[in-house]
């Protein structure tokens, strides 16, 4: 928990004081997802799969998930220095949002939720 704070600390003073020369790669998705279950597992499955499938270690990641009224953003930002593409983390995060919404699949609150995916080097 403490990890996620100041990792959100990071990304927000990033976003707010900001970088010269910060690259943000955004895409938006409709799912069909409870946001229960969307805010409480879509973090640790992001954090899970970009260390699984990078080099990055879980402490250069920063996340932030924030939404509401069928609007979501998920935000990663992670360091310029790795040689990793943004795009992939892009699709990282596609695939760990489509893996939560099919595994919610059967829950009855269900509801159309437009997600906004923004990705930056830091």
């Amino acid at each position: 928990m403490k990890k996620t704070i100041i990792s959100g600390i990071v990304f927000c003073s990033i976003l707010l004081g900001g970088c010269n020369k910060v690259e943000v790669l955004e895409s938006e998705h409709e799912v069909a997802v409870s946001h229960k279950a969307l805010f409480a597992e879509l973090q640790s499955e992001i954090i899970g799969s970009i260390t699984e499938l990078t080099e990055l270690e879980s402490d250069a990641l920063a996340i932030m998930l924030d939404g509401g009224a069928g609007e979501s953003t998920v935000a990663v930002g992670f360091p310029k220095k790795s040689n990793i593409e943004a795009t992939l983390i892009q699709q990282i995060v596609e695939d760990s949002i489509k893996n939560i919404s099919e595994s919610e699949t059967g829950t009855t609150s269900e509801e159309k939720l437009k997600i906004t995916i923004k990705i930056e080097k830091y």
